[in-house]
């Protein structure tokens, strides 16, 4: 067996004894899920800083209680929380188990399923953050705290990625950062997979509103 890694070029794997397999699996598309809102989502975010108070994959502190560029990234897409009880996971959407704090631009590449973990850190982009083969910080791991991240949902998300970076040419990257001015919609009409996309901001959208009624119903 040869272990040496492979130059980067196009491969045809053969197997006559059949012992790998292709899937026709795709990846669970997700969008960027700082595009939710509503104030329900205070509590999750609270949480994970409490926990965290870095960003675990950069090991970046933060030093006081500004917490510009220092966000909380659900692991698991809460736009896709119909799917949780296909996965069977024992887990809410809003769990801090569900979290991780990372830097904002960590934030995106985790929601483009360009970094993962499982456990060290693989970044699929070209490692220009200098995150690649990094270990999850153990202020989110400690296997002696009970709201330690979910190993299962991480393997979940490296899953994820590994099916949207290693298919033919990848998954598509939806755009997020729209300046001031555009016409989001017709952005995202022009875009990759606009139907879909469609779809997941408006139920983005929908949840964040239902969240901030709810929560002021119980005012």
């Amino acid at each position: 067996m040869n272990t040496e890694c492979l130059a980067e070029g196009d491969y045809d794997v053969f197997c006559p004894r059949g012992d790998i397999k292709l899937t026709e699996e795709t990846c669970v598309r997700r969008i960027f899920s700082l595009s939710r809102s509503g104030r329900g989502n205070d509590s999750f975010r609270d949480s994970v800083r409490s926990r965290d108070g870095k960003c675990v994959l950069t090991g970046v502190v933060n030093t006081d209680d500004d917490w510009a560029g220092i966000e909380a990234a659900d692991i698991f897409p809460v736009d896709r929380e119909g799917l949780l009880p296909q996965r069977n996971f024992n887990h809410s959407i809003n769990s801090v188990q569900n979290g991780l704090l990372v830097s904002a631009t960590m934030h995106q590449l985790f929601d483009s399923y360009l970094v993962s973990v499982n456990p060290d850190i693989t970044d699929f982009g070209g490692n220009k953050w200098d995150v690649d083969g990094r270990v999850l910080d153990i202020v989110c791991r400690d296997p002696n705290n009970p709201i330690r991240v979910a190993d299962e949902l991480l393997r979940w998300h490296f899953c994820q990625s590994v099916l949207a970076n290693m298919k033919g040419a990848g998954e598509p990257i939806f755009e997020h950062d729209f300046p001031p001015g555009t016409e989001v919609v017709g952005e995202i009409l022009i875009g990759p997979l606009p139907a879909e996309r469609m779809e997941l901001e408006l139920f983005s959208r929908l949840q964040g509103a239902s969240q901030e009624d709810n929560e002021n119903e119980t005012i």
